[in-house]
């Protein structure tokens, strides 16, 4: 029973369903970045190239086609999808930064015995 206890324990803590949710929601946005590759970025870019499709760019070598254009798009994803991870990491952090940073009255300085005496002299001398 304390191997159950145990799994159930480390299952259900807070990192791990949080991991899942997170896996579950990169799942659903990287078909989103992918959906917005093939409908909008890659025609655009196949238009630049005079290319009906991006995918079909290849090279062949010795009759085997190699289909580069599908790897680039490839790329193209996944640079995007870093991205927008990114800037969203990013914004996470200075919002963690802010609310962890606590706003204090700036202290009065702490004078030494030479800066006090000073500071007597001084005010003696103007009077």
């Amino acid at each position: 029973m304390g191997f159950i206890k145990e799994f159930k324990e480390f299952a259900l803590k807070g990192n791990i369903v949080d991991l899942a949710i997170a896996v579950i929601m990169a799942g659903a946005f990287g078909k989103i970045i992918t959906a917005l590759t093939d409908s909008i970025i890659m025609p655009i870019i196949s238009m630049l190239l005079g290319k009906a499709n991006f995918k079909d760019i290849a090279f062949t070598a010795n009759h085997t086609i190699f289909p580069v254009g599908l790897l680039i798009q490839a790329i193209i994803d996944f640079l995007l999808i870093a991205l927008v991870l990114f800037m969203i990491i990013k914004g996470i952090n200075r919002m963690n930064r802010e609310k962890a940073a606590p706003v204090t009255e700036p202290k009065a300085p702490e004078y030494t015995l030479q800066e006090k005496l000073l500071m007597e002299i001084r005010d003696s001398l103007k009077k």
